[in-house]
């Protein structure tokens, strides 16, 4: 294996352990099959995406989550490496191969670029202004206040916390937009609250990848878009 092989082996990897991965997997299959049968048709006509789009984005978010892009490198220590660590009951992915005394800072395509392009596009769409920042805000506070930094990994947020806490907060603003400021604050909140807050704290992880939206937020953000699909159901 050459040094280019090493190192994409070391950047692109699932950010959860398979058996939790193929749990949000089969949820997006089932989300979307009552959507095909139109038993939540309403659902997409509220948020403004068709549900053939709806299926590309799902699969986009689930075949990007094993992308992740480089954008960064940091000096820090790195003493030991597991495979699999779990937190909060949710077991996470980390590359085995190592290189001494670097971190990278990434952003993996299926937990951040994909879900930010859909909250661009809804917040244009809807015209969503300040009942989704409002949101955002709040969903940004309650997960920081719960991410946890783990070494090895990077930041872990408890899985439920980001859709719960759009959801909340999109039902307290209300309106008929709840679904998409739920998924826009969902996104962003998290993004913001676990990953970007908490970038001063990366340096002692010792984690030789820190992925934006990847091991320990993934799992949170992809929940969102789902928890929102419901939402613009009811």
């Amino acid at each position: 294996m050459n040094d280019r092989q090493r190192r994409g082996r070391q950047m692109n990897y699932l950010p959860l352990g398979m058996e939790f991965f193929l749990v949000l997997a089969m949820a997006g299959v089932v989300i979307l099959v009552l959507l095909a049968f139109d038993v939540l048709s309403y659902a997409y006509r509220r948020i403004g995406i068709s549900v053939n789009w709806m299926a590309v984005i799902l699969l986009a978010a689930l075949i990007g989550s094993y992308i992740n892009i480089p954008v960064a490198r940091l000096r820090g220590e790195i003493r030991r490496i597991s495979a699999r660590i779990t937190v909060f009951g949710v077991t996470y992915r980390v590359p085995a191969v190592v290189e001494e005394g670097r971190t990278t800072i990434a952003v993996n395509v299926g937990g951040s670029l994909v879900p930010t392009a859909v909250a661009i596009y809804l917040i244009s769409h809807d015209r969503l202004h300040w009942d989704a920042l409002l949101a955002t805000l709040v969903v940004t506070a309650v997960v920081f206040a719960v991410a946890r930094p783990v070494a090895d990994v990077g930041i872990v947020t408890p899985s439920l916390v980001p859709p719960l806490a759009a959801a909340l907060a999109a039902i307290w603003l209300g309106g008929h937009t709840i679904a998409a400021v739920a998924y826009v604050a969902g996104t962003f909140g998290t993004l913001v609250g676990a990953d970007l807050l908490n970038m001063p704290r990366v340096r002692r992880l010792q984690a030789p990848v820190v992925s934006i939206g990847g091991a320990g937020t993934f799992d949170g953000v992809f929940l969102t878009g789902l928890v929102a699909v419901l939402l613009a159901s009811l």
